[in-house]
């Protein structure tokens, strides 16, 4: 094979924690880093409280775990000296506040080191990714902060092509748990629809006894009925939730999306009984990406995903979504497959100078602008009686003559039905049976020729009877977060063209409604330089 070796320094740290900060105080690239993130601190669509990259490009995170206190996110990074892909790196106590790490796994005897993800051992951490060219690799480190890592041998553990595989299964981003005596590991791709032809979501599992030597069993994934022709299984992701298991994937068609189920260890088979999407269209332009996802101690599992651009921007692309925790919902009978979405971060240490309504009126068909509210860099905490509004609108980053603002909008009991829950033809039990609508529409986001709007983007939301609309908004300079209810949410990028483009007004269509609270923090930039 050629000489893949890379180009970016490499240096060996101490395996002591403070000797580690020491030595990373004067590190070069550590220093050149800062220096990045300094130079491109003026660029208005760089985000102030979402994880970036400090230089160059960005592609899917990775291997997000917890390890010695600590919270560590890889990332596909492209150093200036070699811009092929490598394990970027970053560490957190908080998933707030990130301090950038040298990269962590570099090509060779791979060409780039792609996806993968992490299995945190008592005294070590597992690092299984796909090289190019090469296969599905494995590393390993134990230091405090996952500085070194050497590669289990020079040679992928699973070959891209082997005659002890089946020509179909792909070798491709890798997955790693253990069960037993055994250690497991899915990889992504598709198989050929029965009927069609085409190609669709599939994920192969391999078990290994020693990491090294791995046999090829069968695809996992048994009655998914859900995901779409021409899906792929890229990134997965498996993982217990509660009594359940799920496994995140994304699509190089849909995007980030998970499949719920039981994990039959008999038959090593993952039998699928739900499917939950975090796109709600094509994941570009400026739409959810690839999930690095771990799971979080207390019965659920924090998810991180990039977001793709939507506008060219110098020197940098995409970023990652907050940390989202998602979990079983539990006040719903078992089966039901109902989900919980939340941010994973205390955003509460970020907020300063708050602003509030409470008890405001908002009359039928007016628009009412929300002057003591207004930014690009904002949380937004609301909770709105909808009364019988059939629709609820909330402009954010709205220009004073109107021309630029994204909608967000909400439509009571306007989605699909739930048989389920559905028991007679009143229309009262129509409308409690039915999903509502929440809407991202960014068709009058930026005044820029080259920023490409996405269709506007639906997501269905289950609330009970008589639940308030609650929104958790989360404005941050190209980026929007809209998170609902604790159980749905929709992000996306937008790129006002004005400075100005900073206000937030709401509309109640129809007849009048009325905010309860509603709370804005301006928030505080995460990067320390």
């Amino acid at each position: 094979m050629p000489d893949y070796t890379s180009k970016v320094p490499k240096y060996n740290f101490s395996g002591n924690l403070q000797e580690q900060q020491r030595e990373l105080s004067d590190n070069p690239i550590i220093l050149r880093m800062a220096q990045s993130r300094l130079s491109m601190m003026d660029d208005p669509y760089r985000p102030s409280y979402h994880y970036v990259n400090p230089e160059g490009i960005l592609n899917d995170p990775n291997g997000l775990c917890y390890w010695q206190n600590n919270w560590h996110l890889f990332y596909q990074g492209y150093p200036p000296e070699d811009p092929r892909q490598h394990w970027g790196h970053a560490v957190s106590k908080d998933l707030v506040h990130w301090q950038d790490l040298p990269y962590a796994i570099y090509p060779n005897p791979e060409e780039k080191c792609f996806s993968g993800s992490t299995f945190v051992e008592e005294n070590r951490v597992i690092a299984m990714y796909h090289g190019t060219s090469a296969g599905n690799m494995i590393a390993i480190s134990n230091d405090p902060l996952l500085l070194n890592w050497s590669k289990l041998t020079d040679a992928p553990v699973i070959k891209l092509h082997s005659n002890k595989i089946p020509s179909e299964v792909r070798v491709f981003d890798p997955c790693i748990w253990k069960q037993g005596n055994y250690y497991y590991s899915l990889s992504g791709g598709t198989l050929p629809h029965l009927y069609s032809g085409k190609r669709t979501r599939a994920n192969f599992l391999f078990r290994s006894s020693d990491l090294t030597k791995w046999d090829y069993m069968h695809p996992f994934v048994e009655g998914d009925h859900f995901t779409k022709i021409g899906d792929d299984g890229a990134c997965p992701y498996f993982w217990p939730i509660g009594d359940r298991h799920i496994l995140f994937f994304f699509s190089h068609m849909s995007g980030g999306q998970a499949l719920l189920g039981d994990y039959n260890q008999k038959t090593q088979k993952f039998e699928v009984t739900s499917h939950h999407e975090f796109n709600f269209g094509s994941f570009g332009p400026g739409g959810v990406h690839a999930p690095s996802v771990t799971p979080d101690g207390d019965g659920g599992v924090i998810a991180i995903f990039n977001m793709n651009a939507a506008m060219e921007t110098p020197g940098w692309n995409q970023l990652m979504t907050l940390p989202r925790r998602i979990s079983l919902q539990s006040d719903v009978p078992p089966g039901n497959d109902r989900l919980t979405i939340e941010p994973a971060v205390a955003t509460q240490t970020l907020r300063k100078n708050k602003t509030s309504y409470s008890g405001l009126r908002i009359e039928a068909n007016q628009e009412v602008i929300l002057k003591k509210i207004n930014g690009n860099v904002l949380e937004i905490k609301t909770e709105i009686d909808t009364c019988d509004s059939p629709m609820i609108e909330l402009k954010v980053l709205s220009s004073p003559s109107n021309d630029e603002y994204t909608r967000i909008s909400f439509y009571p009991n306007r989605g699909f039905r739930h048989w389920d829950v559905y028991d007679g033809w009143e229309p009262e039990k129509f409308k409690n049976a039915s999903d509502s609508i929440v809407m991202i529409d960014t068709s009058y986001s930026s005044k820029h020729k080259t920023a490409l709007s996405r269709p506007p983007e639906s997501a269905p939301v289950l609330l009970d009877p008589d639940e308030n609309l609650e929104l958790r908004i989360f404005l941050d300079k190209s980026v929007i977060e809209v998170f609902v209810n604790g159980k749905q949410c929709l992000a996306t990028r937008v790129y006002p063209s004005g400075k100005n483009s900073t206000g937030v007004s709401i509309r109640a269509q129809g007849s009048d409604a009325k905010i309860i609270t509603m709370d804005a923090w301006e928030m505080e930039d995460i990067y320390d330089i």
